[in-house]
């Protein structure tokens, strides 16, 4: 089979693609037929020494993919040949506390990851593909899509009425916008340009807010667009740059939810002003197996479908990193693996 690897450390343009051996699966295990992945901003970050957690160099990249069981090990219950699967972020993290070292046990970061024509894993590892989500979009869920959820559902989970404040056209803020929007919150988003933010509104955002035009967007949306009481939920995917204006938007007892780290300024942090808000800040790690169960559940039965921003060739696969890296792109980068 055919499998991409880094050739250098800290160098997206020396991904190359080579033959390695179709494992076989052994007691428990399954054997997926990869039909699509995904990009993350954490896979070039991985690359590129931004990642907050440590991890191995030269392995597969990419943590989320859509494929389709071709063979199963001795005592497989959950899953027969044939059946559509999607990857599980945290292979071992099925649900409640993380289990010790879960940081590094997730794909492309502390094992090899699906960036990959097979793979071989835990039939834990992976949870059902619903019929009606083609393998491009089911791709898009495991990570993005789970750590939206993740979000908004939290210890005071978003709900019909609720304001949701989400920054950027990244994955994660898309699918957030969107699954806010489901469950009948208002959405205010920030952007950088009127083409995205006509995007965001034809998605179903409230408000926008040009963070170029405005760059105390926080102020701005908390006493311009909430009359003083500041939002519920902020989707924090920027990182130091965004989170002090984050805590400004945020009312008392609300949530800002950390989830990025795309600024690589760092200007520390305001104690008076994060103490100030008096919010609940909430760092996640994408979440656990019974999260993107729910997620494929909620998602598939409200008829959503990802906003995919470019689908390359597996051949096409740096091409797609380099897309990844210009940060131009609205939603979802994806690599078709196969026909």
């Amino acid at each position: 089979m055919r499998a991409y690897r880094f050739d250098q450390p800290d160098s997206l343009d020396s991904l190359r693609a080579r033959e390695e051996p179709v494992g076989e699966p052994q007691r428990g295990e399954v054997l997926v037929r990869v039909r699509a992945v995904s990009l993350n901003y954490r896979d070039i970050a991985v690359i590129l020494g931004r990642y907050v957690w440590d991890a191995i160099p030269g392995l597969i990249p990419c943590s989320d993919a859509a494929g389709e069981i071709v063979a199963v090990g001795e005592g497989v219950t959950a899953f027969r040949p044939g059946d559509r699967v999607i990857s599980i972020f945290h292979p071992r993290w099925f649900g409640g506390r993380p289990p010790k070292g879960v940081a590094m046990q997730t794909y492309g970061s502390g094992a090899d990851g699906w960036l990959a024509e097979y793979k071989v894993v835990s039939q834990e590892a992976v949870v059902p593909l619903p019929d009606g989500i083609s393998f491009e979009d089911g791709a898009t869920l495991p990570c993005a899509a789970t750590t939206a959820w993740t979000a908004l559902s939290g210890q005071t989970p978003v709900r019909a009425g609720s304001t949701v404040l989400t920054l950027g056209t990244g994955g994660v803020s898309i699918f957030a916008l969107q699954l806010a929007k489901a469950m009948g919150a208002r959405v205010i988003s920030t952007t950088s340009g009127p083409a995205k933010a006509e995007r965001l509104r034809a998605l179903g955002a409230d408000e926008v807010v040009n963070y170029v035009e405005v760059p105390a967007w926080g102020r701005h949306v908390r006493k311009a667009l909430t009359g003083g009481a500041g939002v519920d939920c902020v989707v924090e995917v920027g990182g130091p740059a965004t989170v002090g204006e984050s805590l400004r938007a945020v009312r008392p007892g609300g949530e800002v939810v950390l989830i990025g780290f795309l600024s690589e300024a760092n200007p520390g942090i305001d104690y008076f002003l994060l103490k100030g808000s008096n919010a609940i800040v909430r760092s996640i790690g994408v979440g656990d197996r019974a999260a993107l169960e729910d997620l494929v559940r909620a998602w598939s039965g409200a008829g959503l479908s990802p906003v995919i921003d470019r689908v390359f060739g597996f051949d096409e696969a740096r091409e797609a990193f380099a897309h990844l890296q210009a940060a131009r792109h609205v939603g979802k980068i994806v690599v078709r693996v196969g026909d």
